[in-house]
């Protein structure tokens, strides 16, 4: 089994941890970093606004994704974690997400998690994902 560690010149670097982990087995098993709303350079994007933040993030998701050859079709798992998340948070990242995961496709395995707070103050969402290439 070989094992890669990615860290695409279109994410801001990272310290501390790999932005994507492949492992080539049957298929490229590919483990995606927590991604926050923050462009290339570090700047905050849609500070306040929960649905611009998911949006940057999976954006940040995507471009994750296309470093290493996939896409969103291929992500078998994805973990999102919403800072004082409540209720009516859900159909803000619902919409902002639906652009990973248009109407007609399978949606992957997924978790939603409410959270204190993220690594860094102004931060209202992450997200993490597990995609497979065959």
């Amino acid at each position: 089994m070989e094992t890669s560690h990615t860290n695409p010149v279109t994410l801001l670097k990272p310290s501390g941890y790999t932005h994507i982990v492949s492992v080539q087995a049957p298929g490229k098993i590919i483990f995606i970093s927590g991604q926050v709303s923050v462009d290339k350079d570090g700047k905050l994007v849609g500070a306040g606004d929960l649905k611009a933040q998911v949006r940057q993030a999976a954006s940040n998701l995507k471009l994750a994704l296309e470093a290493v050859g996939a896409t969103p079709a291929d992500i078998v798992k994805t973990n999102t974690y919403i800072v004082n998340y409540k209720q009516s948070d859900y159909s803000a990242m619902r919409e902002a997400r639906a652009e990973l995961f248009p109407t007609g496709t399978t949606p992957p395995a997924s978790t939603l998690v409410g959270v204190t707070a993220l690594a860094v103050e102004g931060l209202m969402v992450e997200m993490e994902a597990i995609a497979i290439v065959r």
